[in-house]
């Protein structure tokens, strides 16, 4: 009988072709991309003994596995296509169940497992229909690039994208001892990038920071969280509620509080107190005199003043990384000695060092304004045509600045053929002159007030390189110290050269010169060769010429 003269005889046909197909069991099974999947299937080995078996993928054909995957003897595998593939049952107890490792979204589809079992038509067929679907993206590493003074970098490892490609990461950042749920968020950033810089954040102050992988399936779970400190930086603000009392003819004393907390960019060390005395006769100031007491004092008096003179004293806050900005300049002017008593309800006595009593009055009079001190230039950056300069402001003289006039001129003219760029607003603290020849300048900034104008600043000498010559190294711009002496030093090797390999090498240097400096100019004389040898240290570091260490030298010498 052929299978054609089944329509004559419908049920005996299909009983036929039940037989030839054989019982096909079957079940389906969904899966997460990247996860092990097992695909079960067992026999009665106890009944039948040992079998062979087969899996492959499709519809179980009528002899054998359509494409197969894996074939076992009953007692080991013997073909495998791949690996991936594993029989991880007990094969001695019928257990032929089927492991894939590492399922992908192509996994999906019909997988068939075919026992041969003697005799005819007996064979155990399961079909198992498997359905991977993508996951979320497995948590990232983090770990710590880079920390500055109000910045972090961060860098990430991408693990398992969850089997859908990731399309963005976000990065969290909150106060250490925050909460989440006000931690400041920066998404969106492309899954190209393995690194982020955080900007704006403020000083020597803990945070936590997690990231985030995210794919069309959703967001990961957050990575490991990293807690960084910010480096310290100079103080943001000046010591607040400065005042200043003339208590004898040769005592002042001066009383401030702390800046504001936010603005302690660290632990205070320090507080400057500068001061100087004015020349009634010249109508100038003379050169600062500088003491430096613990950040845990609030006041401290200055002796052995001049009788009848007049001061102006500034304070400034100091951490380790620097000073931060001045007071605002108060006047005040020691007690008058005199020989007789005057009107008793202004005069008094103070005891003098050896014992004796010195009578004084205080001076009622108010000394008229004067031209403003000289501001103290920077150079910020050169770069193609451009300089791009930064100033300080000191004392205004008492009468408020009105304007800066900035002079310029070639290395080998006379300052009397100068470019000048007037009338720069009084606000300002940083200009940039462009369009400038290649050619070496000297720069150079005067303050006016209602009285007049102040003496030049310091010269800066700048050189402009043409465009066929290998650019100079502007180095990235530096700490603006206020014109403390680490400011100047870091300004000569970190701005004015820039010629090391090893920016944290010259700036740790620095850091000693002008430690050592500031040692001498306080009283300590035998500091002055140790600031010498530490040049000589810096110039072999970073071959920075013996001529700009002279600049430096005579730039200490307007601190």
């Amino acid at each position: 009988m052929t299978l054609s003269s089944c329509k004559y005889l419908p049920f005996y046909c299909r009983a036929v072709l039940w037989l030839l197909s054989g019982r096909v069991s079957a079940e389906s099974l969904e899966a997460s991309v990247g996860t092990d999947v097992t695909l079960s299937c067992q026999y009665d080995a106890t009944y039948y003994g040992r079998l062979s078996v087969c899996w492959g993928r499709g519809a179980i054909p009528s002899r054998g596995c359509a494409d197969e995957l894996i074939k076992a003897d009953g007692t080991a595998v013997t073909e495998r296509l791949s690996e991936r593939y594993l029989l991880l049952g007990n094969l001695g107890e019928g257990d032929v169940s089927l492991t894939v490792r590492q399922v992908r979204e192509s996994d999906s589809g019909i997988y068939g497992c075919r026992v041969d079992i003697p005799g005819w038509f007996n064979d155990h067929k399961h079909q198992v229909t498997l359905t991977v679907v993508p996951a979320l993206p497995h948590p990232l590493k983090v770990v710590e690039r880079e920390v500055k003074e109000r910045t972090i970098t961060v860098r990430w490892f991408p693990g398992f994208d969850g089997g859908s490609p990731v399309t963005s990461y976000r990065v969290d950042l909150k106060d250490r001892f925050a909460s989440w749920d006000g931690a400041a968020t920066t998404a969106g950033i492309s899954p190209a990038l393995t690194q982020v810089t955080l900007i704006d954040l403020r000083p020597a102050k803990p945070y936590n920071i997690r990231v985030f992988a995210i794919n069309r399936v959703g967001t990961s779970e957050a990575s490991n969280v990293l807690t960084i400190t910010t480096k310290e930086a100079a103080p943001g603000g000046p010591p607040l509620d400065v005042h200043v009392e003339a208590l004898t003819s040769r005592d002042i004393t001066i009383t401030w509080k702390p800046p504001s907390a936010d603005l302690h960019n660290g632990v205070l060390r320090s507080y400057g107190i500068r001061y100087r005395e004015l020349d009634p006769v010249g109508r100038q100031f003379g050169n600062w005199d500088l003491r430096s007491v613990s950040a845990t004092r609030d006041r401290v008096t200055l002796n052995h003043l001049k009788p009848a003179t007049q001061y102006s004293i500034i304070l400034q806050a100091k951490t380790n990384a620097g000073a931060g900005p001045l007071s605002a300049a108060l006047l005040c002017s020691t007690l008058d000695e005199v020989s007789t008593t005057s009107t008793p309800e202004t005069t008094g006595y103070a005891t003098s060092t050896d014992g004796s009593e010195q009578e004084w009055t205080q001076s009622t009079g108010s000394f008229p304004p004067v031209p403003p001190d000289a501001p103290l230039l920077e150079l910020l950056m050169v770069e193609d045509k451009t300089i791009s300069l930064y100033w300080t402001a000191w004392f205004d003289g008492g009468s408020p600045i009105t304007s800066y006039d900035l002079e310029y001129k070639a290395e080998n003219a006379s300052w009397d053929f100068t470019k000048t760029v007037a009338d720069l607003s009084p606000n300002l603290t940083d200009t940039t002159i462009i369009e400038m020849h290649p050619s070496t300048y000297h720069i150079r900034m005067f303050a006016r007030n209602s009285v007049g104008m102040s003496e030049p600043s310091n010269v800066l000498t700048v050189t402009i390189e043409d465009a066929g010559e290998h650019p100079r190294k502007s180095g990235p711009p530096c700490r603006r110290h206020r014109g403390d002496v680490a400011g100047v030093v870091h300004r000569c090797l970190c701005c004015d050269v820039a010629t090391s390999t090893d920016e944290g090498e010259t700036e740790q240097l620095g850091n000693i010169v002008a430690d050592q400096w500031l040692s001498w100019v306080q009283g300590d004389r035998a500091s002055v060769g140790a600031v010498g040898s530490s040049l000589a240290v810096l110039r072999g570091v970073t071959g920075i010429p013996w001529s700009c260490m002279e600049d430096c030298v005579k730039q200490f010498k307007l601190i």
